[in-house]
Parts: structure tokens; sequence; C-alpha cells
């Protein structure tokens, strides 16, 4: 990757792996905007939908057959709407927010450089020409103790957290792109962060990057 050239990081990780803290200082070090509350922000007000709606309709089960019937039979308090130009509510699915966030990303990637959090990155922006795509992972005890401190959590709430957003993440990820987000083939470094702080995870992928160019 060349950082002399409008560039790209994408930083996909698990849920109490640290790996957001990383893309933030990562973006930091690199002088770049960092993008993942921002996306949100953008989603929440292109489908007037808050935080908790938007994450639980991507963390609903994909499928044809699942948005077919929440088209003819909505269920109350699940499926969400929005104001369409017609002045009609609009049914809002799982490829809408897909959609829409590949256009944002695409958008964003040819406008400047920046460190990307999830949102399928690694694959939306598999074709950008000068990038470098990070998967974060930590063992299942790190990430727990982890989401127990930052979450206020006890241990086996913090471990019901940790399997909900997985299961989440990896069925939203796996329809969308035909790949899962584990697999290592779709990144250039998987990064372990057993043992590791936020800022030596930084100095690793800035060594990365240094060698890559």
């Amino acid at each position: 990757m060349n950082t002399n050239e409008r560039f790209l990081v994408t930083i996909n990780r698990e849920l109490g792996s640290g790996g957001r803290t990383v893309g933030e200082k990562l973006a930091e070090r690199l002088g770049v905007t960092f993008y993942d509350k921002i996306l949100i922000k953008q989603l929440v007000k292109e489908f007037d939908l808050d935080v908790d709606k938007i994450e639980q309709l991507k963390g609903r089960k994909q499928g044809w057959w699942a948005e077919l019937c929440s088209k003819l039979s909505p269920a109350p308090g699940y499926d969400y709407y929005r104001m369409a130009e017609n002045g009609r509510p609009e049914l809002v699915t799982t490829d809408d927010l897909f959609k829409a966030e590949s256009r944002i990303l695409g958008a964003i990637a040819e406008d400047e450089s920046c460190v990307v959090a999830g949102r399928a990155g690694f694959h939306v922006l598999r074709n950008h020409p000068n990038k470098i795509r990070v998967f974060i992972r930590a063992s299942m005890a790190w990430r727990i103790e982890r989401v127990m401190r930052r979450q206020g959590l006890g241990e086996e709430e913090a471990a019901a957290v940790i399997e909900k957003v997985d299961a989440a993440r990896e069925n939203y990820v796996k329809h969308y792109t035909g790949t899962s987000r584990y697999d290592a083939r779709n990144y250039d470094l998987v990064l372990n962060m057993d043992g590791l702080s936020d800022d030596d995870a930084v100095e690793v992928i800035l060594d990365y990057i240094r060698r890559s160019e």
C-alpha cells in the first residue's frame, strides 16, 4: 500500500477484541478519518431509524424468503419503515441497508484516504487499488474480559452478548458477500490481540504498511 496516494484500510473485528479502538488510533497515526459511527449516522439519517433498529435489521435472519415474508406480512415492532417520496410508508429491508452501506463506502473511498471499520468493507471495497484489509481477533476469554470491563457486565452476560453479535455479523456478511468474515483469505493481515495492547496492534499494522510500501 502506498500512503503517498489515496489509500484505504479496512478493519474487521470481533466484538471485545479491541478492533474499534485500534482502528481509531491507526487512523489518527495515519492522519486520516476513521469511519464507523459516522457511517451509522448516515444510515440513521437516510432511513430515519435509530441505531438499535438498524443493528436489529442487520442481525435478523437473511434470505429471500425472510424478506418476502416481511413484505407480505409485516411484524409490528420488528419491521421498520421510512417515508417514501410518494408520502407513503416504505418497508426498510436488510437489502436496503447493504446497498446504502456499499454506496456510502464506495463514495468515501473514491474521495479520500481513510480507515473503515466493519460494514463488510473487506468485500465491498475489495477492488480498491491501494488498500490493506485487516482482521482483528482474540480468544474468547480475552473478549469476555474486555466486554465485562467496557460494558459493566457479568461473565455470562458478556459471553451471551458476544455470541449474539458474532452470529448476527456472520449471518449478514455471509448473505451479502458469499464468504465468512472469519476466512483469513479475505484479509492481508490477521492480528491476534491476546497479550497485545491497542498501541501494540497499531504499531504492528503500521509496520506492515511500511513493509508493503
